[in-house]
């Protein structure tokens, strides 16, 4: 017997001054939902979300949610306003006795129930959004973001949570490690239309590349009818012109469902120049340490960065990802020891806070003013690695439109400015680029065409995520923060780290929660693997995704090196792709051999 569903929306429609955002929109959630809410950024992902959580009212149609079904949504900007502290208003509606939910979930997002309100930050404030929805467990979740302003542990915690839940929920997020671990129905949005697959995110790439060539066929296709019946018009109407007047209004309509078709938004044209080459040795550092008072961040410390190596940086939120990075780039002095540049650097950076943007000015003036760019432009041309452009031009190659050239920063979206911010750094050359939480607020597109960019860059990349599907997909070497000033360096990404780190180093995916005396509904252990050590059961688990990643990058280095003319035009990249090859297809040798051990013995 099927179950009734937990929300419908039938034919909504909703305009917001132009274009409409949706019209004739209809889906369903049903009971065990786990679904990906995915489309590039400004498609109407939210918007759907308010009209889902009754925010936000259609211009028609209906949302139907049957008698006794709760649905909670999660605010972006949750108004604070009449409760003291955040653990008061986590704790709103909840039935007496069930405030232990609430403490868990703050130990997990990492926020403290009895900070005041007014003190409160932005992130705290979010965080305690979150944790009021996990304790109010309504029927149906819907999650926008929900990782913004979470470190990897609360995010591994949060993943451990939602996976054994008994709520449906919708999520929408730029976290695709976050994703695959959860959902397993995707909706799509794209140019107003919402479509659904009932498989998980893994499966959403495919899915769309499917979709997209599928649609430009029928636009071939159309478009090659279009021609010939226009090519009938000129020379066959003259001498049947009463008796095909029909096929003429037919052409006319072809021309007009042609001309109806909403084109896909292009991704934007980033590129780097990575200018003059920087000496081979571009940082060392050599016993650096720094501590606030009695807060050590960092004990004595070494490390060497050269050219071209790709360097992440990962731990808690507050643990001093960002001092170190600043302490690495001269920002910072440490208190003892010594940092080293190399010669010819010239360092950009994309900052977490984007606080290089200044929200009083216009784009325009933000990408045409002095150096610092805190004065207004006097031009109307920006120089980009070198060559003038016009200012509109450059602002289309980052998907903004001209009508947003003059309007002011603070208008844009988080995605906006991150782009904005992103065409700032690309418009000059550099070869030491420092990337602060780059992929916060970047649609799927955007991360991926950003990967490709930092694929061929011949400069130096230092970053901090907590995105580790960006971070493997990026890094060669992992800097894990773990706590009490330590750090400790890792060969290759944020897989390859989970992988080699040793029992005993602290855990930076799941925050200890302490066991209440009563049954805890949202925290449900996973069964070991029989046969296997604690760490060969999440050294088992990992080994998929490295060996699905060391084949990936196996594939991309061969097409990379199948072009004839590589070895005479580039020998540089040419030797360092064969190395490149040549290190994973060892790795990957071994990947496997090791997951066929440890299936073995996990079977006894």
């Amino acid at each position: 017997m099927a179950r009734a569903p937990l929300l419908q929306l039938t034919d909504i429609s909703l305009t917001f001054g132009g274009n409409p955002v949706f019209d004739g929109l209809s889906l369903t959630i049903q009971p065990g939902d786990r679904v990906a809410l995915v489309g590039r950024n400004g498609s109407g992902k939210s918007t759907l979300m308010k009209v889902m959580a009754g925010l936000v009212e259609p211009d028609r149609g209906a949302v139907v949610t049957p008698s006794g079904i709760s649905v909670g949504y999660m605010e972006q900007d949750p108004d604070l306003s009449s409760f003291a502290t955040l653990g008061d208003f986590a704790r709103a509606g909840l039935d007496e006795g069930q405030g232990y939910r609430v403490e868990m979930a703050a130990e997990g997002l990492k926020f403290d129930p009895d900070r005041p309100v007014a003190t409160a930050s932005g992130g705290e404030r979010r965080r305690a959004a979150l944790a009021r929805l996990l304790a109010e467990a309504p029927d149906l979740m819907l999650l926008d973001e929900p990782t913004n302003h979470l470190d990897i542990q609360a995010i591994g915690w949060l993943e451990e949570q939602l996976s054994s839940i008994r709520s449906a929920f919708v999520l929408i997020s730029h976290d695709r490690a976050f994703l695959r671990a959860l959902t397993r129905a995707t909706l799509w949005i794209d140019r107003g239309e919402v479509r659904r697959q009932e498989k998980g995110f893994e499966a959403f790439e495919d899915w769309r590349e499917t979709t997209w060539a599928a649609e430009d066929e029928a636009r071939h296709k159309l478009d090659r009818k279009i021609k010939a019946e226009a090519r009938w018009a000129v020379e066959g109407i003259s001498a049947r012109r009463k008796r095909n007047q029909g096929r003429v209004r037919a052409l006319a309509e072809l021309r007009a469902e042609r001309a109806s078709q909403i084109r896909r938004q292009g991704t934007a044209a980033m590129a780097m120049d990575a200018g003059q080459q920087s000496g081979k040795r571009v940082i060392e550092a050599k016993g650096i340490s720094k501590a606030f008072g009695d807060r050590v961040i960092l004990k004595p410390f070494d490390l060497r960065v050269l050219r071209g190596d790709r360097v992440a940086f990962v731990g808690p939120n507050g643990v001093g990802k960002t001092t170190l990075i600043k302490m690495l780039t001269g920002e910072v002095a440490p208190d003892q020891g010594v940092v080293t540049h190399g010669t010819n650097l010239d360092i950009a950076v994309f900052d977490q806070t984007r606080s290089a943007l200044n929200p009083d000015q216009s784009l325009w003036d933000a990408l045409t003013g002095d150096p610092d760019m805190r004065v207004s432009g006097q031009s109307d041309q920006v120089m980009v690695r070198g060559a003038p452009r016009h200012v509109v031009g450059y602002l289309k190659d980052f998907l903004f439109d001209e009508g947003q050239a003059r309007a002011p920063i603070r208008s844009l979206s988080g995605g906006e400015k991150a782009r904005l911010l992103l065409a700032r750094i690309m418009a000059r050359p550099s070869n030491l680029l420092v990337l602060d939480e780059p992929t916060n607020d970047l649609d799927v597109e955007t991360l991926d065409l950003l990967q490709d960019i930092l694929g061929d860059y011949d400069g130096t990349v230092l970053l901090v995520s907590h995105d580790r599907d960006f971070i493997d997909r990026v890094a060669d070497t992992t800097v894990a923060m773990e706590g009490d000033g330590r750090a400790v360096i890792y060969p290759g990404g944020w897989s390859d780290y989970r992988a080699q780190r040793p029992d005993d180093a602290p855990e930076l995916t799941a925050a200890p929660v302490a066991e209440p005396e009563r049954a805890k509904p949202m925290d449900k252990p996973k069964p070991a693997r029989e046969g296997l050590s604690f760490t060969e059961k999440h050294r088992l688990e990992a080994l998929p995704g490295i060996i699905e990643r060391l084949e990936a990058e196996i594939a991309k280095l061969s097409e990379f090196l199948a072009d004839p003319q590589l070895f005479s035009t580039a020998p540089a990249k040419f030797q360092k792709a064969s190395e490149g090859l040549a290190e994973r297809q060892g790795k990957l040798a071994e990947a496997e051999e090791e997951w066929l051990m440890l299936e073995e013995k996990a079977a006894g």
